[in-house]
């Protein structure tokens, strides 16, 4: 893939007070959804939000549904290496992203009943999701917390692709 093939030419980097503030801001409107029976986290990007929306809404029954698609910025095939049983019934599933919304129909194909929620939507997976805070632009790769560390950037003006 050349520079000008490049799918995300805008960066949006999130803080951890910043993430908590927006999962906060989830269980928030979760708050007004419920009741749920139990909180199914997608992983590994759904864990810290669902930890965060879990203590919110004082829910303790938490699962894990793992579906592997990502390698850094580029999104291969996909791969379910954990489900959780049922049709969704009751069930809050939370993840940090819906993107394309791939991961999203693999998950609502298994539990189709289910309540999915994420932080952060792009345009593309937006459909896919029940609630969600945030909208960035489809061509914004999110930089987590749990994937950076601080060190220098140049500013935007100089970045190569900004506007």
């Amino acid at each position: 893939m050349s520079d000008n093939d490049e799918p995300y030419t805008r960066h949006f980097p999130v803080s951890w007070q910043e993430l908590h503030r927006d999962a906060k801001a989830l269980a928030w409107r979760l708050s007004e959804q419920g009741p749920f029976e139990r909180l199914v986290a997608i992983t590994r990007g759904g864990l810290v939000p669902a930890a965060i929306v879990a203590r919110e809404l004082e829910m303790r029954l938490i699962d894990t549904f793992c579906v592997a698609s990502y390698d850094h910025m580029e999104q291969g095939s996909f791969t379910v290496l954990k489900e959780v049983d049922g049709d969704g019934e009751g069930i809050l599933l939370v993840d940090d992203l819906v993107d394309t919304g791939a991961t999203a129909r693999i998950v609502r194909k298994k539990l189709p009943k289910a309540h999915l929620a994420t932080v952060y939507a792009k345009p593309s997976g937006r459909p896919e999701v029940d609630t969600f805070v945030t909208e960035v632009s489809q061509d914004t790769w999110i930089h987590f917390p749990w994937d950076t560390e601080p060190q220098y950037v140049a500013p935007i003006v100089g970045q190569k692709g900004s506007g």
